[in-house]
């Protein structure tokens, strides 16, 4: 009997590596013509920094980490939190008050494996680390609209706000008030989800589920003063720079710790519509790691 590989992971054989060669040279290009440094970071973590930072509740934490139970360490399922720990353990904060880092590496989830969607799965994941400007946001989306230029690959960008743990409470209640009317409708995964955290129904890939939120009220229309302010300068300091987006009012993350910025690169060259590259802002992680109150904003995309 052959051993073959395990399921969901998967050999890089050596015509395909120049494949990743490319898309990796390309990426350190455009990286240091932004000033950004590399960081390599280890594949196991102590399982509360994940659970700390992307949310106890979440898909990733209760269903998808491979986590050594017995020694409570975890195969990082994305590297942001990573960062964060290493960031905050060797007090990066006080080497330079800017920090603009990038990692590329594999990360692990325990997912039903199909197409482009594997257990151990390879990321870009690129971060800066105290500032709040809104012009920063843009000019994150202006580098991942570089890197697809020199891939050769056609994106679009759609971009939303979260708000901030200011003005997300009483929109939380509106659309709450609005699924309630729809539960019966809608997947058990959304009614589990519309207790802990309602946001993520809006994010439901089923059918059904998507007609039923249709008419869902816009976290958009709920953002305090300083969120919205910080959007509208993210959307003319996107103009200014010439890169064209639209927003996608139902646009939210998997990870709890984002809030304002989200933006996404899809592509209809993968055989579907689908999302090559994702973030957003982060302000209070660093804060909710132990860290120095330092805002932060990022994106990973996958290789």
């Amino acid at each position: 009997m052959k051993i073959k590989a395990l399921n969901g992971f998967k050999d890089i054989l050596p015509d395909e590596v120049l494949l990743w060669r490319r898309v990796e040279e390309n990426a350190r290009t455009v990286l240091q013509r932004f000033h950004f440094a590399e960081i390599r970071l280890p594949v196991l973590e102590k399982t509360e920094l994940f659970s700390r930072s992307i949310g106890a509740d979440t898909d990733i934490v209760e269903k998808e980490m491979y986590t050594f139970v017995d020694k409570q360490i975890t195969m990082r399922p994305e590297a942001t939190a990573s960062l964060m720990r290493s960031y905050i353990e060797h007090s990066m904060h006080g080497l330079r008050p800017v920090q603009r880092l990038f990692t590329i590496g594999p990360m692990f989830r325990h997912e039903r494996p199909q197409k482009g969607r594997l257990r151990q799965f390879h990321q870009l994941d690129v971060e800066v680390l105290g500032s709040a400007s809104p012009r920063l946001d843009a000019e994150l989306m202006s580098l991942g609209e570089s890197l697809f230029a020199e891939l050769g690959v056609a994106t679009s960008l759609e971009i939303n706000s979260l708000g901030c743990p200011d003005c997300r409470p009483e929109y939380r209640r509106v659309l709450l008030a609005f699924i309630e009317e729809r539960l019966d409708q809608l997947c058990e995964d959304c009614q589990r989800r519309s207790v802990r955290n309602p946001l993520r129904v809006l994010d439901c890939k089923k059918e059904g589920c998507r007609r039923q939120v249709e008419e869902a009220p816009s976290v958009i229309d709920y953002l305090c003063e300083g969120c919205a302010v910080h959007f509208t300068e993210v959307r003319r300091n996107l103009e200014l720079l010439q890169v064209e987006y639209r927003v996608n009012k139902f646009m939210v993350r998997g990870l709890d710790y984002y809030v304002r910025t989200t933006f996404e690169f899809l592509t209809d060259q993968l055989g579907a519509q689908s999302a090559v590259c994702a973030g957003g802002r982060y302000d209070g992680l660093i804060e909710m790691l132990g860290g120095p109150k330092i805002p932060g904003i990022g994106f990973a995309m996958g290789i």
